[in-house]
């Protein structure tokens, strides 16, 4: 009975740290997308909306769609589609796994259409960040505005410079696309997990799964 508990509680704490392992090294990203929205010919951080049409995460720590000066922990959407243009194509084309969204939602026309994008990074004072882009954009790490590029667009690239603290701090980026197809969303964000690193419920269960395992075994030999 001895060896199963211990058995039991090894296991729990393997399981514990793996989890905690694979908590730690990813960050979490999510976008949310707004149909039909009047924002989408000025993009701006705080724009008016209900709640989101489609909601999904972005690959992270780092996403294979992105390459040459983007790659690495970024956002890379290019919906190139000489078709139809849509929502889901346009996410497809940057890895993102959808989390809601009807179906009517992911086949609706990129026209006319607000992506945002929230979550953590770790940033330097003087770092530069270059953002290709088709149509407006703004950025903001910590509560400062780092890039400002709002309006319709052909696609273009827009260079930039971290001015704040160094350090880890939540970011806001709002992307409009106006004005028809293709869409083009290309920015290295140097993504990290959130600070407060809190497990998660089942993190924890299996850590006291292993822990009362450990007690109980040292208890029975004493």
């Amino acid at each position: 009975m001895g060896k199963k508990l211990k058995l039991a509680a090894s296991a729990g704490l393997l399981a514990a740290a793996a989890l905690l392992t694979s908590s730690t090294s990813q960050a979490t990203v999510i976008g949310s997308a707004y149909l039909d929205n009047a924002a989408s010919t000025n993009a701006v951080i705080g724009f008016s909306h209900g709640a989101a049409d489609v909601t999904f995460s972005v690959p992270s720590p780092t996403n294979a769609a992105c390459t040459g000066i983007v790659a690495g922990d970024t956002l890379c959407f290019n919906d190139t589609n000489s078709g139809a243009h849509t929502v889901q194509d346009f996410l497809t084309s940057g890895g993102a796994t959808v989390l809601t969204g009807s179906a009517s939602a992911l086949s609706h026309l990129l026209n006319n259409t607000v992506f945002e994008f929230t979550g953590t990074v770790s940033v330097t004072n003087g770092e530069l960040f270059q953002a290709g882009h088709d149509d407006g954009l703004q950025l903001l790490i910590g509560g400062i505005l780092v890039i400002n590029a709002p309006g319709p667009t052909g696609f273009t690239t827009t260079p930039a410079t971290y001015t704040g603290p160094s350090g880890t701090f939540s970011f806001d980026l709002v992307y409009g696309e106006c004005c028809g197809g293709p869409a083009n969303l290309d920015i290295a964000l140097p993504f990290v997990t959130p600070p407060a690193g809190v497990p998660e419920p089942v993190t924890l269960a299996l850590l006291s799964v292993g822990l009362l395992g450990l007690g109980v075994t040292r208890r029975k030999r004493s």
